[in-house]
């Protein structure tokens, strides 16, 4: 069994110590927001947070977690809508969505490091990718969040 730290809860799970963090969250813990894109760590649709950092769980196997907390889409917002989910419904962010939950991890932990980036700085740290093309829409939601 190993113990891991999910959104301020405590887990043990059975899962191999191999096992990307991705599948542990999705089949062991059934938070189904962490989506998986290409399992290559390029696209992003798996980002969540370690110890605030945006991270991509397919990248990082159960067995190099230790201590470190993970926060997942379900606990962005708390019990409300934070301000990037709500740029995000303002700029009418979205089309298909599938990456949505991963930009939205990787746009928080953005402006929880630089609470107010430049254009150039969003489209330097936003590396997520998107098959819709939102791009705009994507840095505009980021830089309304950030005003």
């Amino acid at each position: 069994m190993t113990e891991l730290t999910v959104n301020g809860q405590t887990h043990s799970v059975s899962a191999d110590a191999d096992t990307p963090l991705l599948w542990v969250l999705r089949e062991d813990l059934g938070l189904a927001g962490t989506k998986f894109g290409c399992g290559a760590g390029l696209c992003g649709a798996c980002t969540v947070h370690l110890d605030g950092e945006a991270t991509r769980s397919c990248q990082v196997p159960l067995s190099e977690l230790g201590a470190r907390k993970v926060t997942t889409i379900e606990a962005i917002g708390g019990s409300g809508i934070n301000a990037v989910q709500s740029a995000w419904i303002a700029e009418q962010v979205p089309q298909c969505g599938y990456c949505q939950s991963g930009m939205v991890m990787a746009a928080t932990a953005l402006l929880k490091a630089n609470p107010h980036p430049s254009v150039a700085e969003i489209r330097a740290a936003i590396t997520n990718i998107c098959r819709c093309g939102t791009y705009p829409r994507i840095i505009a939601a980021i830089a309304m969040a950030a005003g």
